[in-house]
């Protein structure tokens, strides 16, 4: 059995040493200090990788009709196995983020809009989730990026998944 050290995993020093996400990251922040994406971090990308593509939801998120469904806050698609992470405030930044970037799609969330959008919460302690794949092929989506297209085109492709869980 691989240790805990050798595992594929995804971490973010934005979220606290108990686990929390800082309001800066969420709707209930202020200013400018408010819906930036927080840091994320990567570590032991599987053998074969060929690209990354990264999930946050809200799984805690109420939905009147049913009981729970989670929301989508971000989509992010061909991330090179290279980077080994995205630094905080990723999200929306158009200018030029270096080669390194030039291919990363972020796709829509559940608001409808692309990028990362926090969450405005109505009670706290919802979980997010945090799931990275290594997928074993690149993957086109077209223009418009979502989950449900996502999952349905790395079904059969994920080599690894990462997961991080977060409080707010």
């Amino acid at each position: 059995m691989a240790n805990a050290s050798d595992e594929f995993r995804v971490a973010s020093s934005g979220i606290d040493h108990e686990g929390r996400l800082p309001r800066k990251y969420t709707a209930e922040g202020q200013g400018t200090q408010k819906d930036i994406s927080p840091p994320l971090e990567w570590y032991n990308v599987p053998n074969g990788t060929k690209t990354l593509a990264l999930v946050v939801e809200d799984i805690d998120a109420p939905d009147p009709s049913s009981p729970l469904v989670p929301w989508t806050l971000w989509v992010v698609i061909n991330i090179p196995p290279t980077l080994k992470g995205l630094p905080e405030g990723f999200s929306g930044k158009e200018e030029d983020k270096g080669d390194d970037y030039a291919n990363i799609k972020e796709g829509n969330n559940d608001f409808k809009v692309p990028g990362w959008r926090g969450p405005k919460m109505p009670s706290p302690g919802h979980r997010f989730e945090f799931k990275l794949y290594a997928l074993d092929v690149e993957i086109d989506l077209g223009n418009k990026v979502t989950k449900e297209k996502l999952l349905d085109a790395i079904d059969g492709h994920v080599l690894g998944e990462a997961l991080l869980t977060a409080l707010y």
